[in-house]
């Protein structure tokens, strides 16, 4: 058995955000030691060297005696439910008054009284999060951006000491180890099946999520959605989405003709004006006009960092046009909810119909809400990964469904199959580690293949 001595810190997890706590630890003469469940973990020999004087566990947790332990603070990839773990779950530090069991972002809120806007969501959260953050820039504001998105929150606080405001993106991971976030603004983008293996289904997953609201002042929610609704709602609360809008709520309505991003009666922009295209894309940008607004941003800015937002890589990219026909990168549409978005946002807009390329690991989740949505916009959904077969039995009946080995024999199929004004689009539902090393690999693939294609074609005479 391995005893934690009295008066230390276990820090459990020697990833991104594991790493990142080590660090914060460090600047504050915090004593700890470090338990990974992985024998060998990824840049364990780098760690020594810059801590030497750490003491390293590698392997199972249950040889250690927490009971000593001051604090223990998990990685968001580890499970707070472990068995070792799960017992310190609500108990205080007699000392301290702290929970014994946090995670990184209770260390962030304790070390720093600049105020913090924090995004979550199933999807969209790191584009909002970017766009938001270029919001703050325009409008003079200096704001530190990161946290599941980019640089850790507590690496941050070292690199941006002076920063005015902390623009975070936030997972369940997250959100379920920090006891009161006490943001400023806290917006909940929208909610569908993700992580179900580590919160057990759709309310424990919504549980998790809900703790953006613990201690906010204003909540930004989905009118589309009500699972994003706070259980216990702070003193404001503002909703954005696809309808007209009400009082000073945001949403999409038409005025002589044209689409408009609207606050309430009044409109901000014309659709039009931006470089993303998609439904999905302006509900994103309505999310990060009201979080700027009840930040306090410049209107004209956020406006001009709002048109000139092109979206993330691998976020519904458009690629190139091939004969007449559009390709679009949605790798990163790896559940259920981020492919239907991409299907209604992009789908609406098109003279053709969608070729959707879609499979990988399913992840449990239940594919039949795809049927009708591509029913109406799709021509043909071609499959394939470890999961086509799930995918295929929840389409039958709906839109034809082709069966192919990998994604690129998926690009060469519907190369064939498109028809001018269509538009083939890689948003596969799926996570990729069955046939990738992650998102990104999958979506460079389909990135590197049209643009070759488009290469080809423009040296063709």
């Amino acid at each position: 058995m391995v005893r934690v001595p009295p008066g230390m810190t276990l820090v459990v997890g020697l990833g991104v955000s594991g790493r990142a706590i080590c660090r914060h630890l460090a600047r504050l003469d915090v004593p700890f030691m470090v338990a990974d469940t992985r024998e060998e973990p990824p840049g364990l020999a780098a760690f020594r060297d810059a801590h030497p004087e750490v003491v390293v566990h590698c392997g199972p947790l249950e040889v250690l005696n927490l009971e000593a332990a001051e604090e223990v603070v998990i990685s968001p990839g580890v499970d707070p439910h472990h068995p070792v773990l799960a017992p310190l779950a609500g108990h205080l530090n007699p000392c301290t008054g702290d929970p014994r069991l946090v995670g990184e972002m209770a260390l962030f809120t304790r070390a720093t009284r600049a105020p913090i806007a924090a995004i979550t969501g199933s999807n969209a959260k790191s584009s909002v999060t970017t766009l938001l953050g270029k919001m703050a820039q325009a409008s003079g504001v200096n704001a530190a951006v990161g946290g599941n998105l980019g640089t850790a929150a507590l690496d941050l606080l070292a690199q941006q000491p002076d920063a005015e405001l902390f623009i975070l993106e936030l997972s369940s991971f997250q959100l379920e180890t920090t006891p009161c976030l006490g943001a400023k603004v806290a917006a909940f983008l929208n909610l569908s099946e993700d992580h179900l293996d580590r919160h057990g289904d759709m309310q424990g997953y919504r549980k998790a999520k809900q703790g953006i609201f613990r201690g906010a002042q204003h909540a930004i929610v989905n009118a589309d959605d009500p699972m994003t609704f706070p259980s216990h709602p702070p003193a404001k609360l503002t909703r954005f989405g696809h309808q007209p809008p009400s009082g000073n709520d945001w949403g999409l309505a038409y005025q002589q003709g044209r689409l408009m991003l609207m606050q309430g009666a009044t409109p901000w922009l014309d659709a039009d004006q931006l470089a993303m295209v998609g439904r999905h894309h302006y509900v994103n940008g309505l999310a990060a006009l009201a979080m700027g607004d009840a930040l306090g941003f410049d209107p004209a800015a956020m406006c001009e960092a709002l048109k000139a937002f092109k979206g993330l890589p691998h976020r519904s990219e458009f690629i190139a046009e091939l004969n007449g026909v559009k390709w679009v990168n949605d790798t990163k549409g790896t559940n259920v909810g981020a492919t239907l978005a991409a299907i209604e946002g992009i789908g609406t807009g098109l003279t053709g119909q969608l070729i959707l390329l879609a499979g990988g690991v399913g992840k449990g989740a239940d594919f039949a809400p795809l049927a009708e949505p591509l029913r109406r916009a799709a021509r043909c959904v071609v499959l394939f990964g470890q999961d086509a077969l799930r995918l295929e039995d929840a389409l039958a009946g709906h839109v034809e469904t082709r069966l192919v080995p990998d994604l690129a024999h998926a690009m060469e199929e519907a190369y064939a199959l498109a028809q001018p004004g269509d538009c083939v689009l890689l948003s596969p539902a799926c996570a990729s580690l069955d046939q990738f090393a992650n998102y990104q690999a999958r979506g460079d693939v389909f990135r590197d293949w049209v643009t070759q294609k488009a290469q080809q074609s423009e040296a063709t005479p």
